[in-house]
């Protein structure tokens, strides 16, 4: 059983259009409402290929209810939080081509009380879970430190825990030693302080992350593929996309297949790079299911190409 955390979720509207032209009047081809935040959709990916999760997450006025009535509708376990502020709700753009355009709001401020219940909820709910997933941005009122004080509690409980965030709470956890951290390109660069501009590079700075405390480093790297790094060394998985239809919640459904495959080793890699390119042949943020997946086109590989450029360098945000 996969436990997520997602401190800041969203209800995610996402319009597809011709093309998006800036002060024009627009006609959507088609429109989906799914429930948002990368925690939520690693659980929605968890479920999806048929095993057990739960979600906890601070809940907020009618955008709050009618996110845990969609998550419980996909099958998910919802321990929601009451919170007096309201669940944001984000809109995205998609055009053919694959270009994404997103407007996120900030989320509601959440109080010292409400932080605490957070972090209560998930002590209370993490008996039996396999791992805990804490993924996002925290919200308003949370310090950077709130990510570092979860990892510290679930390994007090003795549960495994992946860290999918960025800037201030990445570095401040990494000192609690997470099991898993999931950076992409830019928050790995942003991490590192440096531009990547090859597969090298996202090595060597996976390899900091894990010196800095992180046990393992799964970075995923957008068309490039993806890169898992841990204690036996450095591995590079990959696989072809015919389009890009929508990549938004791709990197939440890569670290719900690795979780899904046990959250380490060759295996793991493998699941989560079939599980990121089955999800952005799909629309908005819909999650892939086993039908989906094409775990035969993966490749897997300890050779990483080191001196290969990186399609898209991430430079220092």
């Amino acid at each position: 059983m996969v436990l997520t955390v997602t401190p800041n979720p969203s209800l995610d509207r996402t319009y597809e259009v011709p093309a998006l032209a800036r002060g024009a009047v627009l006609r959507a081809g088609a429109e989906r409402i799914d429930p948002g935040g990368k925690g939520v959709n690693v659980s929605r990916a968890v479920a999806a290929a048929g095993h057990r999760t739960l979600a906890v997450l601070p809940l907020g006025g009618p955008a709050g209810a009618a996110l845990a009535g969609l998550l419980r509708d996909e099958g998910i376990e919802v321990a929601g939080v009451p919170v007096a502020g309201q669940t944001r709700a984000n809109i995205a753009v998609a055009e053919p081509d694959g270009t994404l355009t997103k407007i996120n709001a900030a989320g509601p401020e959440l109080t010292p009380d409400e932080s605490e219940a957070l972090l209560a909820a998930v002590g209370a709910r993490s008996a039996g879970a396999d791992w805990i997933a804490c993924c996002g941005s925290l919200p308003r009122g949370l310090a950077p430190e709130w990510y570092a004080e979860l990892v510290a509690r679930a390994h007090r409980a003795g549960t495994r825990i992946a860290l999918d965030t960025s800037g201030p709470a990445l570095t401040a956890a990494l000192r609690a030693r997470p099991d898993v951290v999931k950076p992409n390109a830019e928050e790995l660069a942003q991490a590192v302080g440096r531009p990547l501009a090859t597969l090298g590079d996202a090595v060597r700075a996976a390899a900091e992350l894990r010196a800095r405390g992180a046990r393992a480093v799964l970075a995923s790297l957008g068309a490039d593929g993806q890169v898992l790094v841990d204690a036996d060394g450095a591995y590079f998985g990959s696989a072809p996309v015919a389009a890009v239809r929508s990549n938004v919640g791709a990197g939440d459904a890569s670290l719900a297949g690795f979780l899904a495959a046990g959250g380490a080793g060759v295996r793991a890699l493998a699941a989560a790079v079939a599980h990121g390119a089955a999800a952005v042949q799909l629309p908005g943020s819909q999650m892939p299911v086993p039908s989906d997946l094409a775990p035969e086109r993966v490749v897997v590989t300890a050779d990483v190409p080191l001196d290969r450029a990186l399609t898209e360098p991430a430079p220092v945000p």
